[in-house]
């Protein structure tokens, strides 16, 4: 597949200004996610990658191979939805070659940002870029409103932008996964000839193996009875569009937000109409909203991985977007029988 890379990334530097919600510690700056700079330091002969978070680290180090080397901003572990860059990340961004943004609205931070570069070598790319966007939720976007009134008008850039009313989980969706990794491909190309026929055999593979992903999903999920999830924030919008399911999530866009009253009531109902068996929370939320829902219908929890982030634990034992991919189809197979 093809891709017009024209206007698709820009070269610009990196520059954080201000104190940062979430700051990561110095120790972090050169490593990768889930990986202290003691155990890795920067190597000149590779190309330098800032991945925003882990979706966009894993899929830049899959393509990129043994010619970049690739450092992930959102600690593993941690939520990246409200997650702000530090001052700190200045160091990394110094000698960086080339960003790596989901986009579609899920790194709020990065056109602010953006506008501030002095560095003219590093090539910022828009991963989703190419991809066809879904749109929020009626109910997500009053929540972003809400939210944006209660800051005072904090990330004001933010509710200004086209895509702050897409879904910006595009990677739960194989296809997508391929336009993502196509667009890494090229902007590696730009910023390394050379190494060419390494990028392209690279995505030839993850590609292929997207396609394999594709089709066990199709084929998982193509006879079971019930196609309605419940799941704790609005994450599986393109995975529920592209095999035929309907999520109803406890929450919009926002994973750590509470309902109120009424929406616990109404999720409720859902799930006795419905006669929906399983409560879907997620690893990096607490599942304590989840389980009062399950308590209150007669369900039961399990979890369903929107691969935001992974935990230290997930990354030592090897998991990465296919295995966890993977597992949820089995959750969803499971649930849904």
């Amino acid at each position: 597949m093809s891709v017009d890379v024209s206007g698709m990334y820009s070269r610009r530097t990196f520059l954080v200004a201000g104190a940062a919600a979430c700051a990561l510690s110095a120790s972090f700056v050169l490593g990768g996610c889930g990986m202290p700079s003691s155990a890795k330091s920067v190597d000149d002969s590779k190309v330098q990658v800032v991945a925003s978070f882990y979706p966009m680290y894993d899929f830049a180090s899959k393509i990129g191979g043994d010619r970049v080397q690739v450092t992930c901003l959102v600690p593993a572990g941690t939520e990246p939805h409200d997650w702000e860059p530090s001052t700190a990340d200045l160091k990394t961004f110094e000698t960086a070659d080339m960003l790596v943004y989901n986009g579609a609205g899920m790194e709020h931070w990065v056109h602010d940002v953006l506008e501030s570069t002095t560095n003219d070598k590093l090539v910022a790319v828009e991963a989703s870029k190419g991809a066809h966007l879904l749109e929020l939720s009626p109910e997500a976007l009053a929540e972003e409103a809400a939210e944006h009134a209660a800051e005072g008008g904090a990330h004001a850039h933010e509710h200004e932008d086209e895509d702050s009313k897409t879904d910006p989980h595009v990677w739960l969706a194989p296809e997508n996964a391929k336009v993502e990794m196509n667009n890494i491909k090229e902007a590696l190309i730009e910023i390394d000839p050379d190494g060419r026929e390494t990028y392209e055999a690279n995505y030839e593979k993850w590609a292929a193996e997207c396609d394999a992903l594709d089709s066990e999903y199709t084929k998982g999920l193509s006879g079971v009875s019930n196609h309605s999830i419940v799941v704790s924030h609005e994450a599986f919008g393109y995975l529920c569009d592209a095999y035929g399911l309907t999520q109803m999530p406890i929450e919009g866009i926002e994973a750590d937000a509470e309902p109120d009253a009424d929406q616990m009531a109404k999720i409720v109902d859902f799930v006795k109409q419905n006669n929906v068996k399983t409560i879907f929370s997620e690893e990096l939320v607490s599942p304590k909203v989840a389980q009062a829902i399950a308590d209150a219908s007669g369900a039961q929890v399990e979890e369903l991985n929107p691969l935001e982030g992974l935990s230290d634990e997930e990354l030592a034992a090897g998991e990465e977007y296919f295995s966890v991919m993977r597992s949820n189809l089995d959750a969803l197979k499971k649930a849904l029988a």
